[in-house]
């Protein structure tokens, strides 16, 4: 199973980036593409397969360089762009509140604007993963107009992987906050093991997705997976094991999945704010579907996988499938 968000393919050209000749080059190749981030959605065809759009420098005459995020260039030697539309291929992120009303006007005829993670299950992996970053990038940009240290205006550099502030010249970068999502088994005395699964009032109903948490100030992945079992569900855990990490730019995460071993039973959720926790074997979770394939509207209750693209249900099927875990 391969995980969504995390198959960028591109050439980032770091060094060459900096070079503003070289850039102007790439900006003005008449085989480079720019994709639009519109408030974190991304440009589709109207058709029901919902295609990707990427534009070319002559659909965009008025752009400027400076107003782009550089992303990559299709590197001719990875075996996933062989035969592929971004072979050797520059590829430039673009807000879409940086464009001309006229522009704006154009593009929202000629496609519609989706958010990403709805349309995932229907993308190419490396489509996928090449517009989440593009989402990533932008919402950077457009969160980090103003300086941390002066409070003057960021301007964008390094093709739009840094922000200069135009007053005290403080450098930002982008930024990746990372997350602890966690796969807590135990056998229990009846000789069934089972993995805890929790909720989120906001959540469509039935849905039960691994637990998570972003990882504090000092604190070690480890550290972070067993404290934050403990403060969702005052389960006491052990022996945690990095599986797989997840780019997560919804906003800005980054996704670091851990299986780890309860040595307690009992949940209580009263110090936290999930609406609800269980453990759920494997038998159970044989009966869980796709979140996507049931109705909400339904009056029975019906347990979820929670979405697709994301790293707890990879963790949540591995386990089932007994490829991770101790038990």
């Amino acid at each position: 199973m391969t995980l969504a968000y995390g198959n960028m393919p591109l050439d980032r050209c770091t060094n060459q980036r900096k070079n503003k000749r070289w850039l102007s080059t790439e900006f003005n190749h008449e085989k480079s593409l720019f994709c639009v981030i519109n408030d974190g959605m991304s440009l589709f065809s109207k058709a029901e397969a919902l295609v990707p759009i990427y534009l070319s420098k002559a659909q965009l005459p008025t752009l400027s360089v400076d107003s782009c995020i550089y992303l990559g260039k299709g590197n001719l030697g990875r075996g996933e762009l062989d035969n592929n539309k971004f072979n050797a291929i520059s590829i430039f992120a673009i807000d879409f509140n940086k464009l001309r009303f006229s522009t704006q006007e154009e593009l929202s005829e000629m496609g519609q604007w989706q958010g990403l993670r709805k349309v995932t299950a229907n993308l190419s992996a490396i489509d996928a993963s090449i517009l989440a970053i593009a989402k990533g990038l932008v919402h950077w940009h457009i969160s980090h107009q103003f300086c941390g240290q002066c409070g003057h205006a960021n301007r964008s550099v390094e093709a739009g992987h840094a922000r200069r502030c135009s007053e005290c010249r403080n450098m930002t970068f982008p930024r990746t906050d990372p997350a602890v999502i966690m796969l807590v088994e135990k056998m229990f005395d009846d000789g069934i093991a089972r993995c805890l699964l929790g909720r989120q009032a906001s959540w469509a109903q039935g849905i039960y997705s691994t637990l998570a948490g972003f990882v504090d100030p000092g604190e070690t992945l480890e550290q972070a997976v067993i404290r934050e079992v403990v403060e969702e569900a005052a389960i006491i855990a052990e022996k945690p094991e990095y599986i797989a990490s997840q780019p997560w730019p919804f906003p800005a995460s980054i996704m670091l999945g851990f299986t780890a071993v309860a040595t307690s039973e009992k949940i209580d959720i009263s110090q936290d704010d999930l609406e609800d926790a269980q453990w759920f074997s494997r038998e159970q979770l044989q009966g869980f579907c796709l979140n996507s394939t049931v109705n909400d509207n339904s009056e029975s209750v019906q347990y979820k996988m929670s979405s697709g693209d994301s790293i707890s249900s990879y963790l949540i099927t591995a386990w089932l499938n007994k490829t991770i875990g101790k038990y």
